[in-house]
């Protein structure tokens, strides 16, 4: 290796010979008798030979050094020579290898940077990344695995990504910020090539601490060292240990994704290849709600890649419905829904003797007995109560819907409410006509009061042209009092791929860390996480993976849903200032409710995470110009 150095004193006495200073030849025997004593007392014999005093337990140090200098010095050829530019020259200069291990430390100070001042940790609870599985990244295949993220447990740090997309002159969209900074990510691309540091061991204790835990920075050393080493209690301060800075490489690992997306969407399927590797690679050093949801996000990129189909998540209905309970019990994001849809509902039925809702999204039932109740405690005693539950075909051919209406006929005998069931089996909404859902009559000659609920299943019509407008018009026909629908607060609908992109890593970045950072992580409150974070890994995979029909989760915004519903003769009823305030109750009693913010937005509640809102309860009723048209 040809390095820029200045001549040391002990190579200018000789001549160079196969790449070292010689010798002078005139050497007495006495001197030469001497080196063979200090040979046998340990010195190099190769080396001795050719007249250099080093010792043999020395050139262990000198391997580690070369070791550690190697690592420090990038992961592929193109990144070896860009970094080696700047030292190397035209002039081959040898060395004394007496000299190599001094050489050596200067080198490897030279390689790595000064050590930057790093935010201080953002968790009190935050224990470091010490018990990450290793990563494989040397096939095809070796896409980040989001299933072996399931038992990872430690606490989360807030790990949201922020990002503003900008076109460059070709018109191709660009990553924008993670982290803490913005200066931080245009001073990361001159420290992509000295991502790797140095320090003694001394100074990582005092950063670490004991046990390894990292207290305020986000250093972990890397488990480069002999076992011998390891294996000992108390490393020699004078050890030099290789740290890695992992905020840095967080910001890393959201421009290879971003990066990977580009590559995706431009259909450079070879540099995506390279791209979605690195990013398995750079996930395995982070640690909590951002290695899981680098993995999942990888995962979703890799089937793009690779071009294998997605699962279809319509014919495993009943796994969804139990990845969805799961994430009712997580977080309180459901909780929330069906608190603020059944207050909306409940006031719309005030003083009505007959009532009937219409659930498109039936599920397991968990909304009504909340609502059941509510109505069994009215003045004047409860009201009639009809149920109609909707909901797809069972995989087993099982009449899932009958089981769940028999445990609410249960439910209402227990607390005396006059309840009726019905339940539609339909492969989607659509399928739907208004005499399926019309009132039946009643003897008493009162009407049946009317409301449709909706959780999380509008947004899923839009991957069939003209789906929710027949809905709607279905909806109109019926004339409900209120129709209630609950929908997440994102865009993953419009826009190009890069964009959609983007704006899914920040939402579920936020979502993954709402889960770490508000949930109950120990015996059954980790086991419905780890469900949780499945049940939003399969719609990270329909927003990214798939396209066309089988690109489900086309979730949109509050103001989206607003033109969509005025469009369709609908207006908003306002949910009032009880709602939010009973809702911001509901959350004070949910463990870590203070990361949780409720918002009410024009007459609409949105809950989210610290600032970022993540799902939208809106209220609607049939507009007067809309129930007289005869359309």
């Amino acid at each position: 290796m040809a390095m820029k150095r200045e001549h040391l004193e002990t190579a200018s006495r000789g001549r160079v010979i196969g790449g070292y200073a010689q010798a002078p030849a005139e050497m007495p025997a006495k001197v030469e008798g001497k080196m063979i004593e200090e040979t046998d007392a340990g010195m190099d014999e190769l080396l001795a030979a050719l007249g250099y005093k080093v010792r043999s337990s020395d050139m262990a140090d000198v391997a580690l050094k070369l070791e550690q200098l190697e690592m420090a010095m990038g992961s592929s050829a193109a990144q070896d020579d860009q970094l080696l530019s700047h030292l190397a020259s035209s002039d081959t200069v040898h060395y004394n290898p007496s000299d190599l291990s001094s050489w050596l430390e200067n080198m490897l100070s030279e390689v790595s940077p000064p050590t930057p001042q790093l935010p201080p940790a953002m968790h009190p609870n935050y224990r470091g990344y010490n018990n990450l599985p290793p990563m494989s990244a040397h096939s095809s295949s070796a896409f980040f695995d989001p299933a072996d993220t399931l038992t990872t447990t430690e606490s989360s740090t807030i790990t949201s990504v922020d990002f503003t997309v900008r076109q460059n002159k070709a018109g191709v969209s660009r990553a924008a910020t993670f982290g803490s900074s913005e200066s931080a990510m245009e001073n990361s691309g001159s420290r992509d090539r000295k991502r790797m540091r140095t320090s003694s061991s001394s100074s990582s204790t005092s950063r670490a601490g004991s046990g390894g835990a990292v207290h305020g920075q986000s250093l972990q050393p890397i488990a480069a060292l002999p076992a011998s080493v390891c294996g000992n209690n108390e490393v020699s301060s004078a050890m030099p240990v290789v740290m890695i800075d992992t905020q840095e490489v967080g910001i890393r690992l959201v421009h290879a994704l971003m990066a990977c997306a580009e590559a995706v969407q431009h259909e450079n399927y070879k540099a995506a290849d390279v791209l979605v590797k690195q990013v398995s690679v750079l996930a395995s050093s982070q640690g909590g709600a951002m290695r899981k949801v680098a993995g999942y996000f990888a995962a979703a990129l890799a089937r793009r890649i690779y071009h294998v189909h997605p699962p279809d998540c319509s014919l495993d209905s009943a796994f969804s419905d139990i990845l969805q309970m799961h994430f009712y019990e997580s977080c309180p994001y459901l909780k929330f829904a069906h608190f603020t849809a059944n207050q909306a509902i409940l006031e719309a039925f005030a003083g009505c003797r007959r009532v009937h809702v219409i659930d498109f999204s039936m599920k397991q039932g968990m909304q009504w007995p909340a609502l059941m109740q509510a109505l069994a405690l009215r003045p004047g005693g409860p009201p009639s109560f009809r149920l109609t539950g909707i909901g797809p075909p069972q995989p087993d051919n099982t009449d899932a819907l009958q089981q769940v209406g028999w445990k609410l006929a249960q439910l209402a005998d227990t607390i005396h409410v006059d309840f009726e069931y019905r339940g539609f089996v339909a492969n989607s909404l659509a399928d739907l006509e208004p005499y399926m859902l019309e009132s039946l009559s009643s003897g008493s000659g009162e009407p049946e009061v009317v409301a449709i609920n909706s959780v999380f299943e509008l947004h899923g019509l839009l991957a069939r042209p003209g789906a929710l407008e027949k809905v709607l018009a279905t909806v109109r026909a019926v004339k409900p009092r209120i129709v209630t629908i609950v929908e997440q607060e994102a865009n993953h609908n419009t826009g190009p791929f890069m964009e959609r992109f983007a704006e899914a890593l920040h939402y579920y970045s936020t979502m993954f860390d709402s889960l770490e950072g508000g949930g109950n992580c120990t015996g059954e409150g980790q086991h419905d996480q780890m469900m949780s974070e499945v049940y939003l890994g399969r719609q990270i995979c329909s927003v990214v993976a798939c396209e066309g029909a089988e690109r489900t989760e086309r979730h949109e915004t509050l103001s989206q849903w607003r033109s969509r519903m005025s469009g369709a003769g609908f207006e908003a009823v306002h949910l009032g200032s009880n709602a939010f305030k009973q809702a911001s109750m509901l959350l004070a009693l949910f463990s870590g409710g203070d990361g949780y913010r409720v918002e009410e937005k024009e007459g609409c509640l949105t809950l989210g995470w610290h600032t970022r809102p993540l799902i939208a309860t809106s209220a609607w009723r049939v507009s007067a110009n809309a129930a007289t048209d005869p359309h």
